[in-house]
């Protein structure tokens, strides 16, 4: 068993110490909790014994290149598999899949969060020994999805390709760090196919993954890949017993004086979270809202919100799919939802309709209507159409509560377009422009003032109108009156 760890491998170590990174036994090591890894199949070796000895086979090809194992993270019961890029560029031979199909039923059997290292060249293609033709019947990947359900994190540093990326976009959260590159095929398999002759580095650069959404997390090093999955994790196996906050009176003066000017909401969102909580996903993605693992009082929560500085906070194509997937991680692992809600509504036009905008924004009504986790809405400022009925959870009354800061303003859609378009007769009548403005600017002062959170509250088309300051109290009762369903509830911190 000595023969498989670093000590005996200088040269494999060496090759590491190149390119800057770390071995996949040194990344367990630092991942996990001090002599809590119990490692499988260690004396594995590839399906190769029909061209090479068995002591070439053990000294190039240890444990198949696929580390697998239990541990503890900050006590927490987890499945760690990390591939080895030392042995055969991390592929994933004959001998490997059958260790992963085995550790894949050890997580589903004992329902343990899956850490995943997946950097490696996809499926090897010269093991000899297996009875096979194309391996197309290989159930790993179906047997990794069926995780569902149960925290599954990945984690690549360098290339990861084919089967190994397969993999890694199965992940709920993809950490990535910055000497990445990402592709369901690699130079080989590009070539291969008549596609041309890339460099890996030029197939799935960690630029394109992160704006392309398939990076949630984009991190330095691997050092900072571990911590980053440590706090992911922290999320769905403790509550922090100890927290502080920022003074929550300095809320009231965040937002801007002008009602139009935009302003940086992730301030906000590190003013009203727990103080260090916040982990935000897929932050160069989907501009225009924003979606972060934060802690209220120690409790993990799932918020949501709109980025002014991106196209207005309008959602557009790219903002839907990052909320949506975002609702159903919350939903599958019992984690409330506190959306902080800024939008003129979805974004318009031509070029927004190219991207399949009806299908994107249906979308996320439609998963809304599905979560059974407490949803809490908080109206910064603006909430019109469709677009701000999205971010309360498909409507004003479809959460627990729907409240809003005094700077709240609503409509069916903005005030302006609204004003201007049911004047159009009128406006086409008025001589010259300054005739036009004045009676433009008439208008929307009465709907504004229509408009004001005060009078939708008078209504009952909101919960309440409330000083910012006591955001973080509302939120606090609203986890304590809204439990998650049970049968909804499948958070480890629950049945650990």
């Amino acid at each position: 068993m000595d023969a498989t760890l670093d000590a005996s491998r200088p040269d494999a170590v060496a090759r590491r110490r190149k390119t800057g990174q770390r071995t996949a036994r040194e990344n367990i090591a630092e991942l996990v909790d001090e002599g809590s890894f119990a490692e499988y199949g260690g004396l594995a070796v590839a399906a190769q014994r029909a061209r090479y000895s068995m002591a070439e086979l053990i000294a190039a090809s240890p444990a198949d290149g696929l580390i697998a194992g239990t541990a503890t993270i900050a006590g927490a019961r987890v499945m760690v598999l990390a591939y080895d890029y030392t042995v055969f560029a991390g592929t994933q031979g004959g001998m490997s899949h059958k260790k992963l199909d085995r550790m894949l039923a050890l997580a589903k059997q004992w329902r343990l969060p899956v850490v995943l290292f997946a950097e490696g060249g996809g499926g090897r293609p010269n093991d000899t020994d297996l009875p096979q033709v194309a391996g197309l019947e290989t159930s790993s990947f179906h047997a990794f999805a069926a995780l569902h359900g149960q925290p599954r994190i990945g984690i690549v540093s360098g290339r990861c390709f084919a089967g190994n990326a397969a993999l890694l976009g199965l992940c709920d959260v993809v950490i990535a760090t910055e000497n990445s590159t990402i592709g369901m095929g690699g130079p080989a398999m590009i070539e291969g196919g008549g596609l041309g002759v890339f460099k890996p580095e030029e197939v799935g650069p960690i630029d394109l993954q992160v704006k392309s959404g398939v990076v949630d997390v984009r991190v330095a090093d691997e050092p900072a890949a571990i911590a980053v999955a440590k706090q992911y994790l922290g999320y769905f196996t403790r509550e922090a017993e100890a927290w502080t906050c920022a003074d929550q009176h300095a809320l009231r003066t965040i937002l801007p004086a002008e009602r139009r000017r935009a302003y940086k909401v992730r301030p906000v969102i590190e003013a009203l979270a727990d103080t260090g909580s916040v982990l935000e996903l897929r932050s160069e993605f989907g501009l225009a809202a924003v979606t972060a693992l934060v802690r209220i009082e120690g409790r993990p929560v799932g918020l949501i919100a709109n980025s002014s500085q991106q196209l207005g906070g309008a959602l557009d194509s790219d903002a839907c799919d990052k909320l949506a997937r975002f609702l159903q991680l919350c939903d599958v692992f019992g984690l409330p939802v506190v959306s902080l809600c800024d939008t003129p509504g979805f974004m318009v036009g031509p070029k927004a309709e190219a991207t399949g905008l009806v299908r994107h924004a249906s979308r996320l009504f439609a998963i809304s209507a599905s979560l059974e986790v407490p949803f809490f809405t908080i109206i910064l400022r603006r909430g019109y159409g469709l677009g701000a009925q999205a971010m309360s959870g498909g409507h004003f009354h479809a959460g627990a509560f729907t409240i809003s800061w005094p700077s709240g303003e609503f409509g069916a859609m903005g005030i302006e377009g609204a004003v201007k378009l049911s004047l159009r007769k009128q406006l086409e009548a008025l001589p010259d422009d300054a005739a036009r403005d004045a009676l433009v600017a008439q208008h929307v002062a009465v709907a504004y003032e229509r408009g004001k959170a005060i009078s939708m509250a008078s209504y009952l088309e909101l919960d309440g109108v409330i000083d910012p300051a006591d955001t973080r109290a509302w939120i606090r009762r609203g986890l304590i009156a809204m439990p998650v369903p049970a049968v909804r509830a499948r958070r480890f911190l629950d049945t650990w």
